[in-house]
């Protein structure tokens, strides 16, 4: 099945897409453009976008707001080495191994 098929949009299309940087699939030894699930899913998103009205450079805007959101909420290292302690600490609690 054709990229065409799964997602309903034009080679040419695509191209576009990935030249703005809104897909990035990987590529193969000639660069020819190697789709992932994730990349076709990527591109249907970006067709009920475009569905929707939006232009290519709103689409961008909405991906740079949420990697904005997601790198604001993500937890530092630090942090997650904390949490990771805390459960690992509350295992040992309920299987009766506390050690300190």
């Amino acid at each position: 099945m054709s990229g065409r098929e799964l997602t309903g949009l034009t080679d040419r299309q695509v191209r576009y897409y990935d030249q703005q940087g809104l897909v990035e699939p990987q590529r193969g030894a000639g660069k020819q453009r190697r789709f992932s699930l994730e990349d076709v899913d990527r591109l249907l998103q970006i067709a009920e976008y475009l569905d929707a009205g939006y232009t290519v450079a709103e689409i961008r805007e909405v991906d740079e707001k949420k990697l904005r959101k997601q790198n604001n909420t993500a937890p530092s290292e630090e942090s997650l080495r904390h949490m990771l302690a805390d459960e690992l600490l509350n295992i040992g609690r309920f299987n009766g191994q506390q050690k300190f």
